[in-house]
């Protein structure tokens, strides 16, 4: 039976929408509405990336290059799957909870917000790539693991007394790593995605030990922590220049476990090396308290997902090489 439920979602006609098709004058003339213009001319509009959450647009004025950025009531890649549109509010208040730490020079600066129309203006990162390359590349350079486990650090020792619980998102977050990928008729055809995957994700779908575990950890996802958390900190949501790299896109960002984003960041690690003692490595890089167990954990739990899951990467491996990754990543759940 198929669990994706269209979505036949109520665009609210009182807000400005916007995206790359949108005619430059029109543009020009929202944004002067706005004063977010500064005596410029809009000469170029284009995609910037392949968002899977948001319409992100770069601009190109006659003075600079900036990122436009507005959610949709659905996930912006799948508009079957609806998702809560003041996500963009979440975003904002995390740029605003790191406005005074060491991490403000690791996020691009925002220029304007306008909650109205859900629309975020932020500085465009010139020569930035985001770091989906690395799971071609096969290797995680040491300078670049040391970097994010310092970003890492500096985000999670961030007191942060009141944040937006984001419960929305996480709940259709939780969706999809805790519950979508463990269901035998998810309406989600694997062998689509490569031959022999289906099989591969059959004694995941019927393992009960190992869905308890998850289940356990889903509960504990969806409950409120007390940790400044990226949320969704995987290659996708880092960027670099030849001498910086940047976080993008906080929409995922909650108050709760240190864990969750060790764990993911671990599983990502592993899924681009085939190497698991990238768990060892976190959890001596890591400055302050976590569990070591509960980790490895969300880590086998966040490989599981990626690979029959909906959320797909740009992973290019063999079936044999699948089947190792989940191998590992069942013996990280049941660690």
């Amino acid at each position: 039976s198929l669990i994706f439920i269209l979505v036949l979602a109520t665009m609210d006609n009182t807000i400005n929408w916007i995206d790359h098709s949108t005619p430059k004058e029109e543009l020009q003339q929202l944004l002067e509405s706005k004063g977010w213009l500064r005596n410029e001319q809009i000469v170029a509009i284009e995609k910037a990336g392949e968002g899977n959450m948001n319409m992100v647009m770069k601009v190109t004025t006659s003075q600079r290059t900036v990122v436009l950025k507005q959610p949709r009531p659905y996930v912006f890649k799948y508009p079957e799957v609806a998702a809560p549109q003041n996500r963009i509010f979440t975003e904002f208040r995390f740029h605003e909870a790191i406005g005074n730490t060491a991490l403000l020079g690791w996020v691009p600066d925002v220029l304007q917000f306008d909650k109205e129309d859900h629309l975020m203006m932020l500085d465009y990162i010139d020569d930035a790539r985001d770091m989906i390359y690395l799971y071609q590349d096969r290797i995680v350079p040491p300078e670049v693991f040391s970097s994010l486990m310092d970003s890492l650090n500096v985000l999670h020792g961030n007191s942060v007394p009141e944040y937006p619980s984001n419960l929305e998102l996480r709940k259709l977050n939780h969706q999809h790593i805790f519950h979508l990928p463990f269901v035998k008729d998810n309406g989600f055809s694997l062998d689509a995605i490569q031959p022999g995957l289906q099989s591969l994700a059959a004694p995941f779908k019927a393992d009960i030990r190992l869905q308890g575990k998850v289940e356990q950890l889903g509960l504990k996802y969806l409950s409120e922590g007390s940790i400044l958390l990226h949320g969704d900190y995987y290659p996708g949501s880092w960027m670099h220049t030849r001498d910086q790299i940047y976080l993008i896109d906080p929409e995922f960002s909650h108050l709760g476990f240190c864990e969750y984003d060790l764990g993911v960041m671990t599983a990502h690690l592993i899924m681009i090396s085939g190497d698991d003692q990238y768990l060892e490595q976190v959890i001596r890089a890591y400055g302050h308290q976590c569990d070591k167990e509960l980790v490895a954990q969300m880590a086998g739990t966040e490989i599981i997902r990626r690979l029959i899951g909906l959320a797909q990467l740009p992973l290019v491996r063999t079936i044999e090489e699948k089947a190792q990754l989940l191998d590992t990543a069942r013996n990280l759940l049941l660690f």
